[in-house]
């Protein structure tokens, strides 16, 4: 039966225990993740470096996320505070099929449930 609820096939990932601080956190997140309805993260979920766009660990992450077609919401409450870079990245993604940015968890429920 496929009336099982799709809130509890989302991945959240600080209640699932992951994180994302370096290239080598990568697999095990997208592991976590294959086979459920999507990912949320937060900015404690991510490191520093997710934020600086010239670590290449946001552009590693999000193109394993898409090519493992993986729906992630990533909740920023202020894309702004990182920096110009981060707040286009942020932007940019607004109408992603697959990852969108958004400012707060209910933002975030409401795409990733919809």
């Amino acid at each position: 039966m496929g009336d099982m609820s799709e809130e509890c096939r989302i991945v959240i990932a600080s209640d699932s225990g992951i994180t994302i601080r370096s290239f080598n956190d990568i697999p095990d997140a997208l592991g976590a993740c294959l086979g459920k309805a999507g990912l949320i993260l937060t900015e404690d979920d991510l490191s520093p470096e997710f934020f600086d766009l010239s670590s290449g660990l946001a552009g590693e992450l999000l193109q394993k996320l898409v090519n493992y077609k993986v729906r992630t919401a990533i909740i920023v409450s202020n894309p702004e505070a990182y920096g110009e870079r981060f707040a286009e990245l942020a932007y940019e993604h607004r109408s992603h099929p697959m990852i969108r940015f958004f400012r707060s968890r209910d933002e975030a429920d409401a795409w990733l449930g919809g």
